[in-house]
């Protein structure tokens, strides 16, 4: 009994002492800072209220449209190369036609939306599978199913889903999904620290195609970080 009390109050000290360093000691509202405390994985320069939009194509099916974001040295979103890349046979987009001037067509796109440590350790997530059908060139039958993740950690702390929610606008032919997320763990106890939030909008068309628009938007980041997003 003595010595798991020992154990766990060393424990509790390192977690104390690593959470002592958790906001780093200036950051600008502008966005960037210089601070030089530890956050989620990372030290250094601090930006504040930071914003990754983009847009992708969803490709043919068989393939995914790819782009990695990290945050630069002036805190502004650096845009990688798009990239179009074949996807495995398990997790392809279906898209079949059937002959006939009325007959559906169906169509599945995935998207998804990471926001990456810089230790390259997943901390949120949005995910989204939109089905449809087409006639006569218009959207029916719109199903959209919304995931998530949170990367946790020991004692119950970590990242965690505070809200989300979806909508389908126009005869879901436009679907959006938001996810927003918040932490409290080691690197920030009081939890008023880190804030991210996913928003991803599908546009799906009659013709069977689509495209993916995405927004993360981030309470303090740190340069280093990075967004991966795709869809297929």
């Amino acid at each position: 009994m003595h010595k798991n009390r020992m154990l766990f109050a060393a424990a509790a000290a390192a977690m104390a002492v690593l959470a002592g360093t958790a906001a780093p000691a200036t950051a600008s509202a502008s966005g960037t800072g210089t601070g030089t405390g530890t956050g989620t994985g990372q030290q250094g320069t601090t930006c504040t209220d930071v914003k990754l939009p983009g847009t992708l194509p969803v490709p043919p099916p068989g393939m995914s449209a790819q782009q990695d974001v990290s945050i630069g040295a002036d805190c502004a979103p650096v845009l990688g190369q798009v990239r179009f890349v074949p996807v495995a046979l398990a997790d392809r987009a279906r898209s079949f036609a059937v002959a006939g001037a009325d007959a559906p067509t169906g169509r599945q796109v995935r998207s998804w939306s990471e926001m990456y440590d810089c230790c390259k350790i997943l901390m949120t997530a949005l995910y989204t599978t939109s089905t449809w059908d087409t006639v006569n060139g218009q959207v029916t039958r719109p199903v959209t199913e919304v995931s998530h993740a949170a990367n946790r950690e020991p004692w119950n702390a970590g990242w965690s889903l505070t809200t989300s929610h979806k909508s389908e606008q126009d005869s879901g032919a436009l679907v959006t999904a938001h996810a927003e997320f918040g932490y409290r763990g080691i690197f920030d106890i009081g939890g008023k620290w880190y804030a991210n939030t996913h928003d991803t909008t599908v546009q799906l068309n009659g013709d069977g195609t689509a495209s993916c628009t995405f927004d993360i938007t981030l309470r303090h980041t740190f340069i280093g970080w990075n967004s991966v997003r795709g869809c297929s």
